[in-house]
């Protein structure tokens, strides 16, 4: 089962009505032993980096998310925010990021000659790297809803699983061992969005 890390940042209901729709039991938690104890998370988030910070460690949920996607070495899936949430820290804000992997978030800042708006937002074509469960299974072309202002800028180019072009490449998806991101939105992206949630839901990590 997937258990969604519900801190109250993020759209649940977007991301459970899909699981349901897929055919996927997924539950949404609060509980910091349920989630210290999951087989399967999913991390959503939307708004500001220091605002889901803060709330995460206010509802006392860093460390039971620290033993189960470290110790345990559970799945899991930062989606939208919750991708950039992953990071070290972000420009947007002060607060602390989790820091599973080796990244900074920084404001999207495509070349004055584009003319191209902050947020980025709508359709991108993605272009995967490496060997991400997220993409393995994908069709030559696939394309995903974005709304950020902010994208994840990685120190190691293997944990990078897929970019899109905006006047500049920007990283869109990230992986490391048990950790995935998605800075799309799943859930407004129709049969691409849903492809890449059962994907994830099936996909067994190596021992």
């Amino acid at each position: 089962m997937i258990t969604i890390v519900d801190y109250g940042v993020g759209n649940i209901s977007a991301l459970m009505n899909m699981f349901e729709y897929l055919g996927v039991e997924a539950a949404a938690s609060s509980v910091p032993g349920e989630i210290m104890d999951a087989s399967k998370l999913v991390l959503p988030g939307v708004g500001a980096f220091d605002k889901a910070m803060r709330t995460l460690r206010e509802r006392n949920l860093v460390a039971p998310l620290n033993v189960a996607v470290l110790e345990r070495r559970v799945p899991v899936l930062g989606v939208c925010l919750g991708m950039q949430l992953l990071a070290r820290r972000s420009e947007e804000g002060s607060e602390p990021g989790l820091g599973w992997i080796d990244a900074d978030v920084v404001r999207i800042r495509p070349p004055v000659e584009t003319n191209l708006k902050v947020p980025h937002i709508g359709w991108s074509d993605i272009e995967p790297s490496g060997s991400s469960p997220l993409f393995q299974r994908q069709p030559s072309r696939e394309r995903f809803y974005f709304v950020h202002s902010y994208h994840v800028v990685c120190d190691r180019d293997a944990d990078v699983a897929a970019r899109i072009d905006y006047g500049t490449p920007l990283v869109c998806a990230v992986g490391r061992g048990n950790i995935h991101g998605a800075q799309f939105h799943p859930g407004k992206s129709h049969r691409f969005g849903m492809r890449l949630l059962r994907d994830y839901a099936e996909h067994r990590e190596a021992a």
